[in-house]
């Protein structure tokens, strides 16, 4: 048995009778799912029978069938149920009123992954407007940070580099539950929607997504296992570049690597002591889809041993600085578009400040420039624990 009781098993196993006349909405995906991988959808048409009305899908579509960014879903029918599934990364990212009619009360069941750059805690924020301005009730179901609760990192997110992949000033790792987000975003951020969160049972802040008992679906197709997940917050700024970042490969995010790359030169120009609770082991590796499609490319798996010392973004930051010091002429940026941004340069965006990308080319000691977030990061841990749900 699971040591965690989601929001989904809660609200499935004790039904509020308040909503036994609602009509329903699920944003969910295929990661929505109990511990015997029931999903959700199934679940709450048996709490609420008759009730559940629409389903609503995020990036990556209803089935997470869909790779990348900017690859849009349509609205479908779901086979099993019939029902309609309003896509929300497709025409829109903002929920219509057409959308909204045919609910009383959205639930919101998702797998977060604990990093700023992550497009369904911002489609739960757009619902949540939307809720607001249509007179609607958002649920949210709560779901482990499989990052745990503890640990932030990161500069926050600067105004003029808020986008899909980031609206607030929040940190690449965050240290909230999807539903410690939504209080958030209700209360420090403005939204001011009719919000509830259905806690979980037995999460604990500093557990790792193993110590739950819950089973990993991958809630995105290139965060296949709790070992992506664990590395995504240092290694989605590859998405920037042209280093990839292991897609096209069985271990997406855990590799990284370009063909111009030398592994033992990598090496000499990174700080030792950035390489606390994980193991760097030289690969090659060829990618069968996305960038470097068909070429060997050299580099690294990230093999994380010790979760509770790794920091994810600063040593992704240090790599990214000596490559970009080793081999100025074959490293480069990724163009816009990126996530319907069309003019700002997709790293800057994923750093979520543009001067950390200059103080990077500038060749700013990384101990700088994390200095300079020190003291942002220690005012948004103690303005979180105000949201906190779980001690």
């Amino acid at each position: 048995m699971a040591a965690v009781k989601t929001g989904l098993d809660i609200i499935s196993e004790s039904p509020p009778t308040s909503l036994k006349h609602r009509r329903l909405g699920l944003l969910c995906n295929p990661a929505s799912v109990d511990s015997r991988f029931t999903h959700a959808r199934e679940r709450i048409r048996q709490a609420f029978p008759g009730r559940l009305k629409a389903l609503y899908s995020p990036q990556h579509g209803f089935y997470a069938e869909r790779q990348d960014n900017m690859i849009e879903s349509a609205d479908r029918l779901d086979p099993v149920t019939g029902l309609p599934v309003f896509s929300l990364y497709g025409d829109t990212r903002i929920p219509t009123r057409a959308m909204m009619d045919p609910i009383d009360v959205m639930l919101v069941d998702f797998q977060d992954v604990g990093t700023r750059v992550y497009t369904f805690m911002y489609t739960l924020s757009h619902c949540m407007e939307a809720a607001r301005q249509y007179d609607k009730k958002i649920i949210v179901l709560d779901r482990p940070n499989p990052l745990g609760g503890r640990q932030v990192e990161g500069n926050l997110l600067a105004p003029g580099c808020s986008s899909f992949v980031g609206r607030y000033p929040i940190p690449m790792r965050h240290g909230l539950t999807i539903g410690e987000l939504a209080i958030l975003f209700n209360t420090r951020f403005g939204i001011g929607c009719d919000l509830e969160v259905v806690a979980m049972q037995g999460w604990k802040r500093a557990m790792t997504f193993s110590q739950t008992g819950l089973p990993w679906v991958a809630p995105s197709p290139n965060l296949p296992t709790p070992a992506s997940a664990a590395v995504y917050p240092g290694q989605v700024i590859w998405e920037g570049t042209n280093i990839s970042e292991g897609r096209g490969t069985t271990l997406p995010f855990e590799l990284f690597g370009a063909p111009f790359l030398v592994p033992d030169r990598l090496m000499e120009n990174i700080d030792t002591s950035l390489l606390s609770g994980v193991v760097l082991r030289p690969v090659e590796f060829e990618p069968t889809s996305n960038k470097w499609e068909g070429y060997p490319c050299k580099g690294f798996q990230i093999h994380v041993f010790d979760p509770g010392v790794y920091s994810p973004y600063a040593l992704s930051l240090a790599f990214y600085q000596a490559i970009y010091q080793c081999w100025p002429d074959r490293f480069a940026y990724k163009q816009p578009p990126y996530e319907y941004e069309y003019q700002r340069l997709p790293m800057d965006l994923i750093l979520g400040d543009r001067q950390i990308r200059l103080q990077i080319e500038t060749g700013t000691p990384l101990k700088t420039i994390i200095a300079g977030w020190e003291a942002p990061l220690s005012a948004y841990t103690k303005m979180i624990e105000t949201v906190y749900i779980y001690e």
